[in-house]
């Protein structure tokens, strides 16, 4: 269940592109939003780390093994549950999962029983609660790439966008860690 991007902190990027752009008026208030939200994507797959907190929903296969949850960093793990072949979920008792959030802010879980099957993890993720709370490089890279789209229709967009990224850009070795 990722609820994408929500709209007031692509709202609140519209508004801080209108500001770098110098656009005044609303005329052009829906394409620089998607822009926006374009350039926001763009920052979440080449960081590697979710902007702003939403709840997510992740399938994975039950097993003993500890298992990292695709987005982070997580802030919480609301809940764990078995799937049926029909979909239902049924929560899992505390006693026969285990979960961690470690200091990179990466969510793991593992299943104690030794039941097989599929289980869903519901849980939040996000650098910041609202696009005011985004560290300075990440926001501007977000502006700046959002008003290349918006200027130059197509050109290849400025090198200093990834350079305002790399330092919060994670990289993974692997889906899972030892006992």
């Amino acid at each position: 269940m990722d609820a994408g991007i929500p709209a007031d902190a692509i709202a609140a990027a519209r508004d801080a592109v209108k500001v770098h752009l110098r656009a005044v008026g609303t005329s052009e208030d829906a394409l620089i939003a998607q822009h926006a939200a374009s350039a926001m994507g763009l920052c979440e797959a080449f960081t590697g780390q979710v902007l702003i907190v939403r709840s997510l929903r992740q399938t994975l296969a039950a097993r003993g093994a500890w298992q990292r949850l695709d987005q982070a960093p997580v802030r919480a793990i609301s809940g764990v549950a078995w799937l049926a072949q029909d979909g239902v979920a049924t929560p899992v008792p505390a006693e026969g999962h285990a979960i961690d959030i470690d200091a990179r802010g990466e969510g793991w879980v593992r299943m104690t029983g030794a039941r097989e099957g599929r289980i869903a993890v519901d849980y939040q993720a996000g650098l910041a609660t609202d696009w005011a709370g985004l560290p300075p490089p990440v926001a501007q890279g977000v502006v700046l790439l959002a008003a290349h789209l918006f200027e130059a229709k197509g050109a290849q967009p400025p090198a200093v966008v990834t350079a305002l990224w790399r330092p919060w850009r994670r990289m993974r070795l692997s889906g899972e860690r030892a006992a």
